[in-house]
């Protein structure tokens, strides 16, 4: 059923489910979320005074790479520029980077720390550019409100900035050893306001793609150059089913975010819970996908205490819980209400989203079911069969149509954010259940 939206790469990624976004940069240093550049309209002149003091001397990249491997995440991302155009890694095309100012490349520190801890390399690039001067003024840009902003434009030679587009993709793509995934970000191929967005050929998408499989041949690519890429990326909800296009399940990688703020938001304190973050994961996979989740460290590069403590807590979930993640997927198994399921090969995981009451009833899975378990403790969970034929007895649960497998459950629930449930199956049966 899942089929990449274009090409032929990704297995690793269908495999590992679970990566670490990370967005970092001289917003940072602002602390007022990813975006304050444009929300605050501020003028060129004024924000790159971040850059001078941006000073990333608590970032260790294998420190947060070691914190993705032990919360269970196989892969990692971080930003290499963002839309403000501050680059994290040593360009030849602008001073405006890491190395000029504050004596490191961050980016090479990266992809070296995933090698180090056996994680797939991801590097995050934005199109957009705020800062270059031949970036035309859109509705997205910091100087919209200019009343001579259209004039502005007129002065700006948009050739030149895709040129200088293009180059440093290239480089990316050439003096960073391997990379297995690029996520870029963002067209937005529609007017408002007046304006015109930026549309795929103002990037020259189709040639930034054929140059990325020339550089990098295995590399996986996102849709954010506005054509079809390797998958989708929903960003900050919850699908309701797998992903489609044009009525074709593809794949995709939801796109989530700790507290609403991609970037440091020293003042942001609506955070998702750590069971809901697990519940979201777990609903992720059930629908074929991958969930990408982002921290953004501080201003000095130090992921926070509330997001080390959400990732060791992750970790915790998925040291007991990981094979119902890792390596699963989507199954044709019909989920109870409350629930959702994956499955790997001959196993299916049942997640208990809220815990019921002695008993939970699975449809037509009488005599498919060789064993059950609680994966959190390895406990057997009892089975029953109830024969729709016989009266109800005042202690035995009815109303339940034949073929329905019953599992009878402790009244105490697990001390786990989501407890789950592991089914053996009937190989036969698995086969066919499993949706890949």
């Amino acid at each position: 059923m899942q089929q990449p939206v274009t090409g032929t790469n990704g297995a690793w990624f269908d495999h590992d489910r679970f990566g670490l976004f990370v967005h970092y940069g001289i917003y940072s240093v602002a602390a007022r979320h990813e975006w304050v550049m444009t929300r605050e309209r501020t003028p060129v002149v004024d924000y790159e005074r971040y850059a001078q003091f941006f000073d990333p001397d608590l970032f260790d990249a294998r420190a947060i790479a070691r914190a993705a491997k032990e919360a269970g995440m196989k892969y990692a991302v971080m930003t290499s520029k963002h839309h403000d155009g501050f680059c994290l890694f040593d360009t030849k095309l602008t001073d405006y980077n890491s190395v000029n100012y504050a004596g490191r490349d961050l980016l090479r520190e990266w992809v070296e720390a995933l090698r180090a801890e056996d994680l797939k390399v991801g590097i995050y690039y934005s199109q957009i550019d705020w800062h270059h001067p031949d970036y035309t003024i859109d509705y997205h840009h910091p100087r919209r409100d200019d009343s001579d902003a259209r004039l502005q434009n007129e002065s700006r030679n948009w050739a030149n900035y895709r040129q200088y587009l293009h180059s440093q993709i290239r480089e990316l793509l050439t003096n960073y050893g391997k990379i297995d995934y690029i996520f870029f970000d963002f067209t937005y191929a529609e007017p408002r306001d007046g304006w015109d967005g930026k549309y795929p050929e103002d990037w020259g998408s189709e040639e930034i793609m054929k140059m990325c499989r020339e550089l990098q041949p295995g590399i996986v690519i996102n849709d954010r150059l506005g054509i079809p890429g390797d998958l989708i990326t929903p960003e900050q909800y919850q699908p309701t089913e797998w992903m489609t296009v044009n009525g074709q399940a593809v794949r995709w990688e939801a796109c989530q975010t700790l507290n609403g703020s991609w970037g440091y938001d020293r003042d942001n304190f609506d955070f998702k819970s750590v069971e809901m973050l697990v519940a979201m994961l777990a609903d992720t996979v059930a629908k074929g996908g991958n969930l990408l989740l982002n921290i953004g460290p501080d201003a000095r590069g130090a992921v926070t205490p509330r997001d080390r403590e959400t990732l060791s807590r992750i970790g915790e979930w998925m040291r007991l819980h990981g094979q119902s993640i890792i390596g699963a997927g989507a199954t044709r198994i019909q989920a109870p209400p409350a629930t959702v399921i994956t499955q790997r090969g001959d196993r299916a995981y049942l997640h208990l989203l809220a815990w019921p009451f002695g008993h939970l009833h699975l449809r037509d899975l009488a005599g498919k079911v060789k064993f059950a378990r609680l994966l959190n403790d390895g406990s057997e969970i009892k089975m029953e069969i109830t024969d729709p034929d016989l009266p109800a007895l005042t202690t035995q649960p009815g109303g339940q149509p034949a073929g329905t497998l019953t599992l009878v459950l402790p009244v105490v629930r697990p001390n786990v954010e989501v407890p789950v449930i592991e089914l053996y199956l009937d190989e036969d049966f698995a086969k066919d259940m499993e949706l890949k």
